[in-house]
């Protein structure tokens, strides 16, 4: 491949990679449930763990978990194989949000999908370690404080970002663009939530 079409190659795989919708593949499987049709409809880990759980207690747990892997590590495989074929650090980057779109708005599924918390820490576990251990530290504090999913994930995601820039960690680009973007992407897909959170509607999920 030259130039050209191994970048396009990785970012359109980055894409049609992402957008697999793991969460509801897993629901229909395995519980026989729809969860684009129930509980807050979105494809992710704590909706499937949401809506499982009400029919199987002990087998939502186990899709959940797997759904939050599965999502996590699909921005993380093309990252690893992009990386190890000799792409730059800038189409690095392009492929990492890339992957957090093909997530949040899947092919598959006429352009809707989740809401790209497990595949950011994904592609950030790949490009920002130090930063998204931090941000794994102040999820899992926040989860067991607040116990409200969303609230948690959107303050980790901040920590990834604040740490990387405090800590001057690095993009190793001359723009952090990239991941202002993927921060924007995931903070839109949660307005709703966020909206809830104001009224003081949001449930407790974790």
């Amino acid at each position: 491949m030259d130039f050209i079409n191994e970048n396009l190659f990785f970012y359109l795989l980055a894409y049609l990679v992402g957008s697999i919708p793991f969460g509801l593949l897993l629901a229909k499987t395995f519980a026989g449930v729809n969860i684009k049709e129930l509980g807050s409809k979105s494809i992710g880990a704590t909706n499937v763990l949401r809506v499982v759980k009400e029919i199987n207690p002990s087998l939502a747990k186990k899709l959940a978990g797997a759904t939050l892997v599965l999502d996590a590590i699909k921005g993380t495989i093309i990252l690893l194989l992009a990386s190890a074929y000799g792409l730059s650090m800038e189409s690095l980057w392009a492929v990492a949000v890339l992957s957090i779109i093909g997530h949040c708005y899947s092919i598959y599924l006429g352009l809707e999908g989740g809401k790209g918390v497990a595949t950011g820490l994904g592609v950030f576990l790949v490009l920002l370690p130090i930063p998204t251990l931090i941000g794994g530290l102040v999820w899992g504090f926040c989860a067991k404080v607040l116990k409200i999913s969303s609230i948690s994930s959107l303050l980790g995601l901040l920590a990834v970002v604040l740490s990387a820039l405090v800590l001057n960690n690095g993009l190793e680009i001359n723009s952090n663009v990239p991941m202002y973007l993927i921060m924007f992407i995931i903070y839109y897909k949660h307005i709703p939530n966020i909206l809830r959170l104001f009224k003081g509607e949001e449930k407790k999920a974790i």
